[in-house]
């Protein structure tokens, strides 16, 4: 397998074709962005945290069976994923009440949502990444009804899955999005599954241990994923 040019470079990762047109190499970089692009600063390590992270967790899903496009771990930074075409929508499942949820409803942060809540967004930083539901994503071509059923139910097997996972660490997974694509018209998941796109609290302190602490001028974010990573078993070494 041979890496070759950039296809695509987003806020923190880039995407790179290699000598197989069914297989990219994604690799992680230390930029971190938050409030759409408005908040922008590189973090020693983030890169390496988080490509290490993401490998781990789509490793433990696929044992679970949830198909991703996660295929290995090529380095520090880098891993092979499966060309996938990805579908315009992020998945949100929420444990607890934290974020957009409480200012969109006037919820107290922490409050536990039983049972969890799904939402879908429109993958659309321009935009701000509006809430949609299932009408205006067959309307606008975005999934078919087929692929929307299929992302709630892989969304929240999941949230089975993570939640105990997190638990085991002495850790809450307050919230997390996910993005699907299709590869030969099989959903998969696809992007990452890192502290930037999930909330984790601590389950006694309730302390933040996720990219909040970069939103909220928190301090020692890349220390604190790691803090997460270990609860987990990662080995950042």
């Amino acid at each position: 397998m041979e890496k070759r040019e950039e296809l695509f470079s987003g806020k923190a990762k880039s995407v790179f074709k290699t000598d197989d047109p069914d297989l990219f190499v994604l690799q992680f970089r230390d930029d971190t962005s938050a409030f759409d692009g408005v908040k922008v600063e590189k973090l020693k390590d983030k890169g390496k945290v988080n490509n290490l992270f993401n490998a781990f967790i789509m490793e433990k899903l696929e044992q679970a069976g949830i198909k991703t496009h996660f295929v290995k771990k090529l380095s520090g930074t880098e891993s092979l994923v499966k060309n996938l075409d990805m579908l315009p929508v992020e998945c949100v499942v929420r444990n607890l009440a934290a974020g957009s949820i409480c200012k969109r409803y006037g919820i107290e942060e922490g409050l536990e949502i039983n049972p969890p809540t799904f939402e879908f967004f429109l993958k659309n930083d321009a935009l701000h990444d509006p809430m949609i539901n299932d009408y205006h994503i067959v309307s606008f071509g975005w999934a078919d009804p087929t692929h929307i059923e299929e992302m709630k139910k892989q969304t929240f097997k999941v949230n089975e899955v993570l939640k105990d996972l997190f638990k085991n660490g002495n850790m809450l997974l307050v919230d997390y999005k996910l993005e699907f694509g299709l590869c030969n018209d099989e959903l998969l998941l696809g992007d990452e599954f890192s502290p930037d796109g999930c909330r984790i609290w601590d389950a006694e302190t309730r302390n933040k241990m996720d990219k909040d602490r970069f939103r909220q001028d928190l301090g020692d974010v890349i220390e604190t994923y790691k803090e997460v990573g270990a609860r987990l078993g990662i080995s950042f070494d």
